[in-house]
């Protein structure tokens, strides 16, 4: 069971979690210069002309900018502490599910072999691919399949991958 594969990878590169993250960043970043610009331009200005609307206009302006800085920061410390928790909720369930389908693999009396297809069928892939992957024979993984089933209690892929869900999914009182 130590086949890391995943049959439809995502593109490589960060995830659209992070783009968000690095896009709300971005902005921040724009809104502070423009802030900075807009109050210096405004310092300027009381100096060289004193107080009137000009002026006036462009401190509210950077005063509004300020404003969506601090929201934007937040929102971005928001967002960077939300994907932590979700990273490490995910961990978890995956340590609780790779243990789940080991003791199941065990319970059923799952060869290495026959453990590392079922893997390789619960995570989605076709029996070409899996015998691809495994340099074996089609003939060889059905026959794998056909025992897994057997050993499972099950009829098929869908059977064998309900044994899962039934255990992680709890419908009250349905």
């Amino acid at each position: 069971m130590s086949t890391p594969l995943k049959p439809r990878q995502r593109a490589a590169g960060r995830t659209l979690g992070d783009r968000r993250v690095t896009l709300v960043a971005g902005v921040v970043v724009v809104q502070a210069v423009a802030a900075i610009f807009f109050l210096a331009d405004a310092v300027v200005d009381i100096a060289e002309d004193g107080w009137g609307w000009h002026v006036i206009s462009e401190a509210a302006i950077a005063f509004a900018l300020l404003a969506g800085v601090v929201a934007g920061a937040y929102h971005t410390r928001y967002m960077v502490e939300r994907a932590r928790r979700d990273a490490e909720a995910l961990t978890i369930a995956r340590g609780a599910l790779a243990e789940q389908l080991q003791a199941r693999f065990e319970e059923w009396k799952l060869t290495a072999a026959e453990s590392d297809v079922a893997l390789l069928s619960l995570k989605g892939f076709e029996t070409a691919e899996i015998s691809r992957l495994r340099n074996v024979a089609e003939g060889t993984v059905r026959a794998q399949l056909t025992s897994i089933y057997a050993k499972s209690g099950v009829s098929s892929r869908h059977g064998l991958l309900s044994q899962f869900f039934d255990d992680l999914i709890e419908l009250g009182d349905a």
